[in-house]
């Protein structure tokens, strides 16, 4: 739906809860209270890897080729965090607290697969 209509058109959106929580990926319906989340919200580009793991023989299907992270990521005006692959080069490199930001396809369908991954963010 809208969310992946986002991916597509290069934006990031999440779910508002009556409690003023964002939820990405939206979430239908707010986890605390069971209530229907109706609004949507943009949140940033660019958020804080929450923890991480590193994978260092990526399998077929998997976002990249090469050794990544899997991280939490809490993008910049969410509350919640989303699992992606950080694509940092090397363990020594990731670290928790570490800011991120996406990187796109270059082409984009309004998939998952639309944030190729994310990647530090420059200092």
């Amino acid at each position: 739906g809208r969310f992946l209509t986002g991916l597509r058109a290069g934006r990031i959106e999440g779910s508002r809860s009556a409690a003023g929580k964002v939820y990405v990926p939206p979430s239908e319906h707010d986890p605390d209270t069971g209530a229907a989340t109706t609004e949507f919200v943009e949140v940033g580009l660019a958020g804080v890897v929450t923890t991480w793991s590193w994978a260092t023989a990526p399998r077929p299907g998997q976002p990249l080729t090469q050794p990544f992270a899997w991280a939490l990521i809490k993008l910049d005006g969410a509350d919640s965090a989303m699992l992606h692959a950080v694509d940092a080069g090397a363990p020594e490199k990731m670290k928790t607290g570490m800011r991120v930001k996406v990187r796109w396809q270059a082409e984009r369908s309004g998939a998952i697969t639309d944030i190729a991954c994310f990647e530090p963010e420059a200092a």
